[in-house]
C-alpha cells in the first residue's frame, strides 16, 4: 500500500488524513514541535489509529522537504489570524477583555 493512500489531498495546502477532518500538521505539529511519540499522538487523538499516526510521520520523512514548508507555511497562515483577530477582535471578545479590565481594577485598587 502506497503511503498516499492514507491521506485526502485536498489543495497543496490542505492535506487530511482520510477519512477525517483532520490535517496532517497536527500530527506533524505534534510530532515535530511538541516532541510527542506516535503513541502519544494517538492517545492525544483518539479519533485516528497509530497507523495513520506513522504514516504521517513516515510521509514527513519521506517528503521532508515538502513537508517543512507545508507545516511552515500553516504556521504562518496561523500567526496571521492571530494577529488579525488581535487587531480587529469581534465585539463579544471585546467586551470581555473591557470586563475582565474593570473586575482587575475594583479588585486590585
Amino acid at each position: 500500500m502506497e503511503l498516499e493512500h492514507y491521506f485526502d489531498f485536498l489543495g497543496a495546502d490542505d492535506i487530511r488524513l482520510k477519512g477525517t477532518r483532520m490535517g496532517i500538521e497536527t500530527i506533524l505539529y505534534a510530532y515535530i514541535h511538541q516532541q510527542r511519540t506516535a503513541e502519544e499522538i494517538a492517545q492525544i487523538y483518539p479519533q485516528i489509529a497509530l497507523e495513520q499516526v506513522y504514516a504521517t510521520i513516515l510521509y514527513y520523512l519521506h517528503n521532508q522537504t515538502q513537508m517543512t514548508q507545508y507545516l511552515t507555511d500553516w504556521l504562518d497562515y496561523c500567526a496571521q489570524r492571530e494577529r488579525e483577530q488581535d487587531e480587529n477582535p469581534l465585539a463579544i471578545v471585546a467586551q470581555l477583555k473591557q470586563m475582565k479590565a474593570e473586575r482587575s481594577v475594583a479588585t486590585h485598587g
